[in-house]
C-alpha cells in the first residue's frame, strides 16, 4: 500500500485547521491537526512529518520563530514548512522566508491553491535522480550520493539549495537571471516569487561557508558561480558519471 503524505498542520483556530485536514484527507494526505508549538514539537518528536504546515500567529511561540528553530535542528531542517498567514505585506513574506519557511500562503486561499504548493514542496524535497559529479575549485558536488564538500570537508545542504548549487555549478561562469533559476529549480510552479531565489541563494551561502564567495550576486542582472582562485576567469565546470 502506498504511504500517504503525512501533514502536520498547526493552526489554531479549530475551525480553519479542520477545514484544511477534510480537503487533505480526501485529497490522498494523512493530516495530524495541533494548535500551538508545544504540541507541533510532540509530534514531530513522535512521527517525522513529510510537510508542514504553519500558521504565523501562534499562542505561545510563532510560526516564524518555530521554523527558525526546525531549521536549526538536523532531524528538522529538510522538513518543507509552508507559512499560513494573514499578513499579507511584501516585507511579511520575506520575513517568513528568511524564517526558514519554503512557502507563504497568505489568508484566504483556495483548497486548489493550498494543494498545489504542498505537491510542490514535496516534489521538490526529493533531488532529482542525476548520475553525475561536478568540481569548481576545490568545491565538489556528487549528484549520486547526495554530498557537497569543500577542502575535503563534507558540507550540510538543504534539497533545494543541493538542486541551485547543482545547477550553478554545471552552468559556472555564466549569469542566470531569477526567472531562470526559477524555471529551472522549481520548474512551472507559478506561485513561487522571485524573491523566494534570493532566500535560497542566502541560505547556500551559509551552507557552504568558506566557499559562500562563489555565489556571486551580479547587480541588476542575477547569480553565478566562480570559481575562488579564478576570480573574474572561466571556470569550466568538470563533469564526470559516476559508476
Amino acid at each position: 500500500m502506498r504511504k500517504l503524505p503525512r501533514v502536520l498542520v498547526v493552526e489554531d483556530e479549530p475551525s480553519i485547521a479542520e477545514l484544511i485536514a477534510v480537503n487533505l484527507r480526501h485529497n490522498g494526505f494523512a493530516p495530524t491537526v495541533v494548535f500551538d508549538g508545544a504540541a507541533a514539537q510532540r509530534e514531530i518528536d513522535a512521527v517525522l512529518p513529510d510537510v508542514i504546515l504553519l500558521d504565523w500567529m501562534l499562542p505561545g511561540e510563532s510560526g516564524a520563530v518555530l521554523a527558525r528553530q526546525w531549521r536549526k535542528h538536523e532531524r528538522t531542517r529538510t522538513v518543507p514548512i509552508l507559512m499560513l498567514t494573514a499578513r499579507s505585506d511584501e516585507s511579511d513574506k520575506v520575513q517568513g522566508l528568511d524564517a526558514g519557511a519554503d512557502d507563504y500562503i497568505t489568508k484566504p486561499f483556495s483548497t486548489q491553491e493550498l494543494l498545489a504548493r504542498i505537491r510542490a514542496v514535496l516534489r521538490r524535497r526529493a533531488p532529482e535522480i542525476v548520475n553525475d559529479s561536478v568540481q569548481i575549485g576545490e568545491l565538489t558536488l556528487d549528484a549520486a550520493t547526495y554530498r557537497v564538500s569543500f577542502r575535503g570537508k563534507e558540507l550540510k545542504v538543504g534539497p533545494t539549495e543541493f538542486k541551485l548549487l547543482h545547477y550553478l555549478m554545471k552552468h559556472a561562469e555564466r549569469v542566470h537571471t531569477r526567472g531562470t533559476l526559477l524555471d529551472k529549480i522549481w520548474g512551472d510552479h507559478v506561485f513561487i516569487e522571485e524573491r523566494t531565489v534570493d532566500v535560497h541563494v542566502k541560505r547556500l551561502r551559509e551552507s557552504l561557508g568558506e566557499a559562500a564567495g562563489m555565489v556571486e550576486t551580479v547587480r541588476g542582472a542575477g547569480y553565478r558561480l566562480t570559481a575562488l582562485n579564478q576570480a573574474g576567469k572561466s571556470a569550466t565546470p568538470d563533469v564526470t558519471p559516476s559508476a
